[in-house]
């Protein structure tokens, strides 16, 4: 079973590589009643935004307003904003805060992958968590399981909907500073890559919190940080890097995907990193791959995408290779942090100009609503069963 699968896998991602330059998204129509969805309002569901450094939450922090306002479809939660003198208290009454200020109710993410990436530590009170590779060489789904029950279990606790994991990345590069040194994938094999996965997507999904497998096309062989500047991985980058996605969104089980700003020549000649890529985004993962969910950016303030494209030029691009949010996590420096406002006018001149067409706006709404109402988050009574769960940490 293991061999035709790899034999299926190699014949499908080969024939579409070769076919992908012909491939062309077409934008179907979407009929939303513009009475009840303003622009605004499809507009800000696209924008995912970090919750900032505040150490106290108060009503009058600019997040909270920008999310009245309806700029705003979702939060990123990193370490700082858990560094309280009672982290579980305060964790909980900041996510209640940024959720009672929405309309609709927000994406609430973080990056807990376990092991060294890993937010809520131990010394916050947190449980013990392990990296992918250690639960890969460990090779007992009985392990994964547990580990991505115990994580998802928790983050549903404290209302966090939505986490960056797994790594999908192909560990084809052990001393890569970003995948291997860090020890976030979980095997050579992209076999077992898929298995274990597979077991961390299906934990999260039973405890209601939205998995985004990462990062697409393929992060694992490069040998730069896409966080300090621009990584070309076309001399290493293999096809076998892709059969992960492919296995897991024939599954049915992929909700979200998010794109790597890596630059790989083999699969779009123009040089552009995969989040600006309409060859890669719209040709490989939505055409040839048929995934019809969420797709979401790695942090668009990275220095690959930072360093290289104007804050204007990287939103447009990534906006017309199909990605459907945009995250600004705000981990940079006060002059380089960008309002969720600003992003959101950009968006909407580029609506108004034409670059960017209604349409377009529409399918990335149409596929957030939907993610949204499948996780629950639509329900009239989400912020009371909300409220309810975080009792326990008053």
């Amino acid at each position: 079973m293991e061999n035709e699968l790899k034999s299926f896998l190699r014949l499908k991602l080969f024939c579409g590589i070769v076919l992908l330059s012909v491939l062309i998204r077409s934008e179907a129509a979407i009929f939303i009643d513009p009475a009840k969805d303003s622009i605004d309002t499809m507009i800000g569901q696209m924008i995912m935004i970090g919750a900032g450094d505040f150490n106290l939450v108060e009503g009058n922090e600019v997040i909270f307003q920008e999310i009245k306002s309806g700029k705003v479809g979702g939060v990123v939660l990193y370490e700082k904003n858990i560094l309280f003198e009672s982290p579980k208290s305060e964790l909980a009454l900041l996510i209640q805060t940024l959720q009672k200020n929405a309309d609709i109710p927000l994406f609430i993410s973080i990056d807990e992958e376990g092991g060294r990436v890993n937010r809520m530590k131990m010394r916050y009170g947190f449980p013990k968590t392990v990296s992918a590779q250690y639960l890969g060489k460990l090779d007992n789904l009985d392990s994964t399981r547990f580990y991505a029950r115990q994580t998802a279990s928790l983050l549903n606790s404290f209302g966090i909907n939505m986490n960056y994991a797994p790594v999908l990345d192909v560990n084809l590069n052990p001393k890569n500073p970003v995948i291997g040194k860090m020890e976030r994938s979980f095997s050579v094999d992209y076999y077992e890559v898929i298995k274990h996965a597979n077991a961390v997507i299906e934990e999260h999904q039973k405890q209601g919190v939205i998995p985004v497998l990462k990062h697409f096309p393929g992060h694992g062989s490069s040998r730069n940080d896409t966080h300090l500047g621009l990584t070309d991985v076309t001399e290493t980058w293999q096809i076998e890097e892709v059969y992960p996605y492919s296995a897991l969104i024939d599954s049915g089980k992929v909700q979200a995907v998010m794109t790597a700003h890596i630059v790989n020549k083999s699969l779009d000649q123009t040089k552009n990193p995969a989040t600006l890529s309409k060859r890669i985004v719209s040709g490989l993962l939505r055409d040839f791959l048929h995934f019809d969910g969420v797709i979401i950016s790695d942090d668009m303030q990275m220095g690959a995408i930072n360093n290289e494209y104007g804050l204007r030029e990287s939103i447009k691009m990534s906006l017309l290779a199909g990605v459907d949010i945009l995250m600004f996590a705000n981990n940079v420096r006060d002059d380089e942090r960008v309002s969720a406002t600003t992003i959101h006018a950009i968006i909407k001149d580029l609506l108004f100009e034409g670059v960017i067409s209604k349409e377009r706006i529409l399918q990335s709404y149409s596929r957030i609503i939907k993610m949204k109402k499948e996780a629950g988050l639509c329900s009239p009574n989400y912020l009371k069963i909300l409220k309810s769960k975080l009792k326990v940490y008053n």
